[in-house]
């Protein structure tokens, strides 16, 4: 943080230097907002036009051989796009951050371009991705563009898309301390006690721009500062319920990268790409037959769930949990562009809910979508190895202590045992080691 003593006794031309980076960042967070919205938008624009309207209710009414084309088509097109520019397979935030951590070049806006429409055609056609990758990426070529503008010094080109990336996640997650929290966690780590209140300014400015178009996540149900000690002691339960889970994810992303990818590499060689956006799209679309809910961003099922009073149906949230494990996981392997932010809160919803469907089976009277809003907050922070983020997302989305001190507790040990079996890398990106049948 910049010290307010020193700061005017700083010499005229460091004090403008400062007020027009302070200027530069307000305007990258304001415009990372507005184009954020307009990434949004548009990827909500191409669900609607592939399949007729509102994809959670149009879907039931739709032929078969369309819903199979929709997500076949559009996956191939997705993979056409990375055959002609390679780095739109990143999933954009542990791009930024290697550009912040380390020298590496700037995306072009050619590249830019062509993530987004990727990713909004991944999203829009049902691939089980989230949009927080783009969306960083948004916000660091805003930050560039502007930087090169108004001919700041080459020292502050990094800082600078710090803030932009850190405006463009605040601006998607419609929740600025959670944006916040996470840019600090995983892009400008290297930055935070310089810069912190220019990414603070960067961020709050998106969101100011995004709260108005974009819906957040709300838990109406908050009991606030008041402790309930149910929900505290069921979490010990709860750590190894949910860490079978976990580990049922990255067991399943494991075997079917072993048997998919490495068998038909050996087979098909360069029609495996192909081959991959065939199975993929065939598996999305059949999943969207079972439950449209399985299928796209998650965003629905984690505010359907951490905000529903009524029972849920068992079986229902048992088959919706598998459907969404299988569709992130062939989402990723099927190149799907995005991020794995929501999807992974919208798996760790849906376990921990069904975890308080089972408690309450027991006549132990806890709700079920306290243990959903924990849920979310644990599998995405375990996964993405994003603890702080997690809790700030946990306070932040509930303005609970129940759930914020079980989140921190269940992350904390969770990711200790994962630890144990797997080389989880940042961000949860996957590359396997063939040899040694290990995630890294």
């Amino acid at each position: 943080m910049i010290n307010i003593i020193k700061f005017f006794k700083l010499p005229l031309g460091k004090f403008s230097l400062i007020r027009d980076f302070l200027l530069a960042t307000i305007l990258t967070g304001f415009l990372s907002g507005i184009f954020v919205v307009i990434y949004d938008l548009l990827a909500k624009a191409i669900s609607r036009l592939l399949y007729r309207g509102d994809p959670l209710t149009t879907i039931s009414n739709l032929p078969l051989w369309y819903l199979f084309l929709i997500p076949i088509i559009s996956i191939l097109i997705v993979n056409f796009i990375i055959s002609t520019d390679k780095s739109v397979k990143e999933y954009g935030v542990s791009e930024i951050a290697e550009i912040v951590s380390e020298k590496k070049e700037m995306i072009t806006i050619k590249n830019l371009i062509l993530k987004i429409l990727a990713s909004a055609l991944s999203i829009g056609s049902g691939f089980a991705m989230g949009n927080e990758g783009p969306s960083a990426a948004i916000g660091a070529m805003i930050a560039y563009k502007i930087h090169n503008l108004l001919k700041f010094p080459a020292n502050l080109l990094k800082p600078l898309i710090s803030v932009g990336a850190s405006s463009g996640i605040a601006a998607i997650f419609v929740s600025p301390l959670t944006g916040i929290a996470f840019a600090i966690e995983s892009i400008a780590y290297n930055f935070v006690k310089s810069y912190l209140s220019f990414i603070v300014v960067g961020s709050l400015s998106a969101f100011t721009i995004s709260v108005q178009y974009l819906n957040s996540f709300t838990f109406i149900y908050s009991a606030g500062r008041i402790i309930d000690y149910r929900y505290i002691y069921l979490t010990a339960l709860f750590i190894p319920f949910i860490t079978f889970f976990i580990y049922a994810y990255l067991i399943l992303q494991d075997k079917i990268l072993y048997i998919l990818n490495l068998k038909l590499f050996n087979r098909f060689g360069i029609f495996k790409d192909i081959i991959f956006a065939v199975i993929g799209g065939s598996v999305i679309a059949l999943i969207l037959i079972l439950s449209p809910y399985a299928g796209f961003t998650g965003h629905n099922i984690v505010t359907m769930l951490i905000n529903n009073e009524k029972m849920i149906p068992f079986v229902f949230i048992l088959e919706l949990l598998i459907l969404r494990i299988i569709a992130t996981t062939f989402s990723i392997y099927s190149n799907a562009i995005g991020g794995m932010f929501v999807p992974l809160m919208s798996i760790g919803a849906l376990t921990g809910y069904l975890f308080g469907e089972i408690v309450f089976q027991f006549h132990i009277n806890i709700e079920p979508f306290y243990f959903a809003a924990i849920g979310a907050a644990v599998f995405m922070g375990v996964l993405m190895k994003l603890p702080f983020t997690s809790v700030v997302l946990a306070l932040e989305i509930t303005n609970d202590y129940n759930v914020v001190v079980a989140t921190g507790f269940s992350v904390a040990i969770i990711t200790y045992l994962t630890r144990l079996n797997f080389n989880i890398k940042k961000f949860n990106t996957i590359n396997i080691n063939f040899s040694e049948f290990k995630i890294h």
